[in-house]
């Protein structure tokens, strides 16, 4: 009897101990996403879903655009992780352009993607994937 009654508070000793551990280890930091450069690390679902769809909105594009297929055919979204294609960096590189035009030209200490911000994609874009230059724009088509 006294060996069950230790075998009893041992085991439930070690179960109290790992719930315990259970309860207080720190959620793990890791969302998921791969291979974010500029976004933020820890960037919520929600968060990186406005910022995306706001891309597709201001180049009038889909995410097949700057994200390269699957490789594996049983998933039905592009890999996202992959820079296979050279529009991602072109959009990366668009991206550090303008937080750099908010921060320096219109004084947003922190400017980020997903919040309200002066310049954004679609301020060159207005919803195409290639823009015309602005001095495109000027020409005046030939008269004869």
């Amino acid at each position: 009897m006294q060996i069950n009654r230790k075998l009893i508070v041992m085991f439930s000793l070690a179960v109290i101990v790992t719930t315990a551990v259970a309860f207080t280890t720190p959620p793990d930091d890791n969302n998921g996403y791969k291979n974010l450069k500029i976004l933020p690390k820890d960037i919520n679902k929600e968060t990186l879903n406005k910022v995306m769809h706001g891309f597709n909105d201001a180049l009038g594009v889909k995410c097949g655009f700057c994200h390269a297929p699957s490789k594996d055919t049983t998933v039905h979204h592009p890999d996202f992780a992959s820079d296979e294609k050279p529009e991602k960096e072109i959009a990366r590189s668009m991206m550090k352009m303008t937080l750099k035009i908010n921060k320096k030209f219109f004084g947003i200490k922190h400017p980020a993607f997903g919040e309200q911000m002066e310049i954004t994609c679609v301020t060159c874009h207005h919803g195409e994937a290639h823009p015309e230059a602005p001095e495109e724009k000027q020409k005046e088509p030939e008269k004869k």
